[in-house]
């Protein structure tokens, strides 16, 4: 079987990232730019370089800050309109997750017509779109570089992940004085999602050599720097660490797969519109419990990535031990100790189970669970 590593055309890392990231329109004919983010980001000053270097190099844009956390079908089409309407030709998203999976919606509806919810599953985009610049302000999703989408369809209430390459941004951009001013839990929770991203990517079947080495350096890179960002975040360096370790983790589950902790996790984002980072982190620790029989080397690799030594160890003790790390580094970053404190009921698991069952990133975990096994697994999250 044939693998295949899905990249960005261009990737750019470190301060004035996003200066440099305009040049690159100068090489290209662009009539105007629709820039995808949040009002919150352009409040804080976050998009002031981008917009002086648009303006210096003479570019014409229009702004769609209508973004929230969790963006909904609703807001995509929202977005179409505007993109359509003011005649552009260029995306720049500016954000974390939710901006820049919202542009990729709007973009793949603008080239190849339809609803966004026609494109719900692997696969199903014709067409690449206009020329598109993905600008991470987290260090978490690696929505700048991935195939991947989530938008909700808030009438079914279901989080639709959309997977294809034609969806991967042009030029992905992490530029660490962006992200400065992110609030501390918004810091945890964006580090634990990438946690998440690169354990799942390792413990998948879909696991690679050409994924794995990255997937563990993220690991290690994580659990060094999140607390350090944590509890100041003005440490540029810090920040630049968890940058590209959050982008290693994207590199690797873009093209490995994720897994039940993804699939999990969805359905309460969807359903109490809850931050996907910290669902992923709550259950991590009790997904990882239960996969660690079927896949005991990749958890002693990710004990040790995390900085245990599992030298005297037997597999279960191993597989034990990193459970054991990534619970002390959710508790260390101030993670919520259970669903309980997003205000999630025991009631509202049953509404999950056949969702989660059916979602995409299911199939990527080692272990297949039962749907008693699923009811079991969002239980002890609470």
């Amino acid at each position: 079987m044939v693998f295949s590593l899905n990249l960005p055309k261009l990737t750019l890392s470190g301060e004035g990232a996003v200066t440099e990231s305009v040049e690159v329109l100068n090489n290209r004919l662009v009539k105007k730019i629709m820039i995808v983010t949040d009002k919150n980001l352009i409040d804080l000053g976050v998009l002031d370089s981008l917009y002086a270097a648009l303006d210096k190099n003479g570019f014409v844009y229009v702004t769609f800050d209508k973004v929230t956390p969790n963006p909904t079908a609703t807001l995509v089409r929202q977005g179409v309109d505007v993109y359509v309407k003011n005649k552009c030709d260029c995306f720049i998203a500016v954000g974390g997750g939710s901006p820049i999976d919202c542009a990729k919606a709007i973009r793949i509806v603008t080239t190849n017509g339809g609803d966004i919810c026609d494109y719900d599953g692997i696969g199903l985009v014709k067409n690449e779109g206009d020329f598109f610049i993905a600008i991470n302000t987290t260090a978490g999703t690696a929505a700048e570089m991935t195939s991947n989408s989530v938008i909700t369809d808030e009438i079914r209430k279901v989080k639709m992940v959309i997977i294809d390459p034609k969806q991967i941004p042009d030029v992905s951009v992490n530029d660490p004085l962006l992200m400065l001013g992110l609030p501390a839990h918004v810091t945890a929770a964006t580090g634990m999602d990438a946690l998440t991203h690169a354990i799942e990517s390792i413990v998948t079947p879909g696991a690679h050599t050409l994924t794995k080495p990255m997937a563990l350096e993220a690991v290690k890179l994580i659990t060094k720097w999140l607390p350090v960002v944590v509890k100041d975040g003005q440490n540029v360096k810090a920040r630049a660490m968890l940058a590209d370790a959050q982008f290693l983790a994207g590199l690797s589950f873009n093209s490995a797969g994720l897994g039940a902790v993804h699939a999990l996790a969805h359905q309460p984002g969807a359903t109490h519109d809850l931050p996907h980072g910290v669902c992923n982190a709550i259950l991590l620790p009790i997904v990882s419990a239960f996969n660690a029989e079927t896949a005991p080397n990749a958890y002693r690799a990710i004990a040790e990535a995390m900085g245990g030594n599992t030298s005297q160890l037997n597999d279960c003790d191993a597989a034990n031990l990193a459970v054991a790390l990534i619970e002390k580094l959710s508790v260390e970053v101030g993670i919520p100790s259970g669903l309980k404190q997003l205000n999630i009921k025991h009631s509202d698991i049953d509404l999950w189970i056949d969702k989660a069952m059916n979602d995409v990133c299911m199939g990527g975990n080692p272990r297949q669970p039962t749907a008693d096994e699923v009811k079991s697994l969002y239980t002890q999250a609470l």
